[in-house]
């Protein structure tokens, strides 16, 4: 298994539609383990493929206290079942740093496949609601930034900036 590095916003990579997979190889699957490990040790709870520079549709996500419930998901769809909404503090592993509430539908349902090409289908509320659609966004090409002002986006913006220049420093230190 391996770290991969994150993209972090205002990276335009992060705007890129993910595409459908075709199928899941061995390959896929040693992405997946790799994008598990990436946020296990960021720390964080979900990660989306294009989050790591593969523009498909793939995410992997975790919401346990223990890191021992993974979830993946293939081609996700995303259903919003009722048009409540709940605010929820966000945060991203491309946003470091920033926490922001955004609104979203209370419950949903998710249509995707598994590791072993299966499809599976699940209703969604709470925590893994809105994890799956902020998850989801990434695989469209946004952010939760994009739910904020313009104001809040432009200081997130450069609040993530300095910490980038921060990360690069502290690296190029370390390498010392």
């Amino acid at each position: 298994m391996a770290l991969l590095p994150v993209l972090s916003f205002p990276d335009p990579r992060l705007r890129t539609i993910a595409k459908p997979l075709e199928e899941v190889t061995d390959e896929i699957r040693q992405l997946t383990a790799d994008m598990f490990e990436t946020m296990y040790a960021a720390p964080g709870i979900g990660l989306a493929a294009t989050q790591v520079d593969r523009h498909i549709q793939l995410i992997v996500m975790d919401l346990s206290e223990n890191k021992d419930q993974p979830m993946v998901f293939i081609n996700p769809k995303v259903t919003p079942l009722t048009e409540e909404t709940q605010p929820y503090e966000e945060g991203c592993l491309s946003v470091p740093q920033i926490y922001d509430k955004v609104e979203r539908p209370s419950r949903v349902k998710i249509d995707a496949m598994d590791l072993e090409g299966q499809t599976f289908e699940m209703e969604a509320e709470g925590l893994l609601a809105v994890c799956i659609q902020h998850e989801m966004d990434h695989l469209n090409g946004k952010l939760f930034l994009d739910y904020l002002s313009p104001l809040k986006r432009q200081r997130a913006r450069e609040k993530v900036e300095k910490e980038v220049r921060q990360r690069q420093k502290e690296n190029v230190t370390a390498k010392r």
